[in-house]
């Protein structure tokens, strides 16, 4: 057990009920999702079966997987994994057929990113790179805890906001190292090993990737061990290599096998056909919630559908009972447009999301006015938010009886019960 349940911020009732599966999962109390995928299995040759069939088998299979997670859940043990092809194995084919005509995201480009002989919008081919990964600090309390989220970032991205803080990862698709599912699962492996609460898939946005990492969590599932050659790769991005972190297997593992929360971190501009596999895999989610329902999206990311694709995606979360807490980053002279249709949305729609109103907006990227990247279209928001914005917004969320204190504030929650 790690310090994690013991933090202040699970004081918070509605901290606790939205995170409870995720906790369960990183103290080790109850196996990963895609442990369970592992258990049920699935007749078909998934590499002889036509994508349709394959899509029914995952739609005949996941009821019986949210049958079995509930009853988990509740207590139940863990069944033995199916010694052939499971739910596990049938999401990795299905991310691959996707892949050849890539459908992961709604510019539905439908480009053969297998063949590579065309690129879409995130301007990638069937090769995934990675920028860095580490214990990050510098998460939401009770993702971040006290040993570090698990966080791998991905390079490129669907959309193009003029302000991204991850400008270098998110606008250079060569950026980084580029690592295969063994070398991104050994990763993964090592963070968990180390300490980690969770592993966090990060871009750049994640979804672009989710061949490549369905691919990294079918190996986890599979009682996969890096090798030497493996660990080699994957430490030429690790950012905090220099720290010492002392590897504990046992704290890694849920009946001596690997174990640990899946967090998907995304802008949530993602189809519903990369939901439903997703649905599957992953333990909690972070969502942000950027724009409200006007053209923002538009003149600051250049992304159509917006405000329909990441509405729809934040209520599958809700319909689907899973464990998930919302971003939104408040920007300069967006409050109006923005925040407080954002805020609005979610308190009629799920009022009891926890959800951090986010003071950490500065002007990168194109809208830096010290940067030779600057762009004069975007001197509305080449500045930090005022603390009159931040103060409104902060204002509207406590007037609609969002659950956002906690996690907006969460550095008053630190201390150790």
């Amino acid at each position: 057990m790690s310090d994690l349940p013991r933090l202040r911020i699970w004081e918070d009732p509605a901290i606790r009920r939205a995170l409870s599966w995720y906790v369960a999962v990183a103290e080790n109390y109850r196996p990963a999702k895609f442990r369970i995928a592992a258990t049920l299995p699935t007749p078909l040759d998934l590499a002889s079966s036509g994508e349709d069939a394959l899509w029914v088998e995952l739609d005949r299979l996941t009821p019986l997987f949210l049958e079995r997670w509930q009853a988990i859940r509740a207590g139940a043990p863990l069944p033995t994994p199916a010694p052939g092809p499971s739910l596990l194995e049938l999401c990795r084919a299905l991310s691959y057929r996707m892949l050849a005509h890539c459908n992961f995201c709604p510019w539905d480009c439908r480009v053969d990113r297998a063949a590579g002989t065309k690129l879409g919008a995130c301007k990638l081919a069937a090769g995934s790179r990675v920028s860095a990964h580490f214990h990050h600090t510098g998460e939401e309390l009770f993702y971040r805890g006290t040993q570090g989220s698990g966080t791998i970032f991905f390079t490129s991205c669907n959309m193009r906001c003029a302000f991204c803080q991850n400008g270098d990862i998110s606008t250079d698709k060569d950026n980084g190292v580029e690592a295969n599912p063994r070398v991104i699962a050994a990763m993964a492996w090592t963070l968990r090993r180390e300490g980690c609460h969770n592993i966090n898939w990060v871009g750049g946005e994640v979804v672009i990737h989710l061949h490549a990492i369905v691919d990294a969590i079918a190996l986890l599932g599979r009682d996969f061990t890096p090798k030497p050659a493996e660990l080699a790769r994957a430490r030429q991005t690790k950012a905090d290599r220099f720290s010492a972190f002392d590897e504990r297997p046992a704290a890694a593992a849920y009946n001596g096998k690997f174990n640990v929360p899946m967090l998907w971190n995304s802008n949530f501009f993602v189809t519903p056909e990369s939901m439903k596999i997703l649905r599957v895999l992953i333990d909690a989610w972070l969502p942000d919630f950027k724009f409200g329902p006007g053209r923002c999206a538009m003149s600051l990311a250049k992304t159509p559908w917006y405000w329909e694709t990441v509405t729809r995606n934040l209520a599958l979360l809700a319909e689907w009972d899973e464990d998930f807490t919302i971003r939104h980053l408040v920007m300069p002279n967006h409050v109006d447009c923005c925040t407080f249709p954002v805020l609005e949305w979610i308190a009629g729609n799920m009022p009891a999301a926890p959800v951090n109103v986010m003071a950490q907006y500065h002007p990168d990227n194109f809208c830096d006015p010290a940067s030779d990247k600057y762009r004069p279209q975007y001197a509305g928001i080449a500045r930090p938010p005022l603390s009159a914005e931040l103060a409104q917004s902060w204002h509207r969320a406590r007037e609609l009886g969002l659950a956002f204190e906690t996690a907006t504030f969460d550095g008053r929650y630190a201390i150790s019960l």
